[in-house]
């Protein structure tokens, strides 16, 4: 199902309605479109009522935020009546403020590659998002500290979006960053991994992690990641940091989820054993016992399911092993930062 696919189904079933959201970003990019996301100004009791008209199951999970979902060639749409959120100060709590009309929804969305609308074949693009597209820019809509204070998982979700389409964030939207950090602790941590999973695979996520230290996210997400970066670098006339080789094993990885989170953390006890290093006949490419055990801990933190913190923790246990998925990365990485 494409775009005008979905789009005639659904307007047979709910109208006035516009395709909103990732979906035409990635319509108008090229890409392939996996999720398709609705607005309209009809109310949500009366979408529901009109879903069920059609003979259709309409999921209502989310409809005291007005959105009603149904089953559309064998994948679920969902429909929004034009709305604006923003999280309270305390445990990201989600309040809800429905407007009358489409431009006052799209103001409220994160970066302007997500502001753009679709109807019966005509693009709706107040906010310049095919600009950015094409110049391949990550753009808070109008005021990014008022985009960050609606919902603070835009800060992790701007990195994401560089890496995964390759972009770079704009400068005025990476400021906005650093004085709102802190506010990341407000949103469920199963929402930060679902971005750092996406994150991770992304062609950028190098520089997206950059991104994330640079902006003071990573000390509140990843803290013992930020303690690598902190690091300095990692050994006298070595050619870069601890962090930069790390990036550099996260790049010559395969773009396996858990195999680039093995990556990102499989020198993860550098910053605790950098002191012992410097007195002791051990060398910075040894392997570290703490290590996994602050994959363990992170893991915790983080909350992963079991399967991902038994994938996750194997692999950095096993990284000195010839055969290990990560030998060949680490061993390039430091003959890179063995240079002078």
């Amino acid at each position: 199902m494409d775009v005008r696919q979905a789009y005639d189904a659904v307007s047979q079933v709910v109208s006035p309605v516009f395709l909103v959201g990732g979906s035409v970003r990635d319509w108008l990019s090229g890409r392939e479109c996996n999720d398709f996301d609705f607005a309209t100004p009809v109310d949500a009791d009366t979408v529901e009522a009109r879903v069920r008209a059609a003979g259709r199951h309409p999921y209502l999970i989310g409809k005291k935020f007005g959105t009603v979902g149904f089953r559309l060639d064998g994948q679920i749409v969902e429909v929004t009546t034009f709305r604006a959120e923003s999280y309270a100060q305390d445990a990201g709590r989600r309040d809800v403020t429905f407007l009358p009309e489409l431009t006052g929804d799209l103001s409220h969305r994160d970066f302007t590659i997500n502001a753009i609308a679709l109807a019966d074949g005509d693009v709706i693009d107040p906010f310049g998002g095919r600009g950015d597209l094409k110049a391949g820019v990550v753009r808070a809509v109008g005021s990014a500290q008022e985009r960050f204070a609606e919902d603070p998982l835009r800060m992790l979700r701007a990195a994401r979006f560089a890496s995964q389409l390759d972009f770079e964030v704009d400068a005025a939207t990476t400021e906005a960053i650093p004085d709102l950090a802190e506010r990341i602790l407000l949103v469920a941590r199963e929402r930060w991994v679902a971005e750092l999973d996406k994150l991770l695979v992304g062609p950028g996520a190098a520089r997206a992690l950059w991104l994330l230290e640079l902006t003071g996210l990573m000390r509140y997400l990843l803290p013992e990641v930020h303690l690598l970066a902190a690091l300095g670098t990692r050994r006298e006339g070595g050619g870069g940091s601890a962090f930069d080789r790390t990036l550099s094993v996260v790049n010559a990885v395969p773009a396996d989820v858990a195999l680039r989170w093995a990556a990102l953390l499989h020198d993860v006890a550098r910053p605790y054993s950098a002191a012992i290093d410097a007195v002791s006949s051990r060398t910075p490419t040894d392997f570290d016992p703490l290590g996994p055990q602050l994959v363990e801990r992170l893991a915790l933190y983080l909350k992963w399911g079991n399967r991902r913190h038994a994938d996750v923790l194997e692999l950095v246990r096993e990284q000195q092993l010839p055969d290990s998925p990560l030998r060949s990365a680490i061993d390039d990485a430091d003959a890179l930062a063995s240079r002078p």
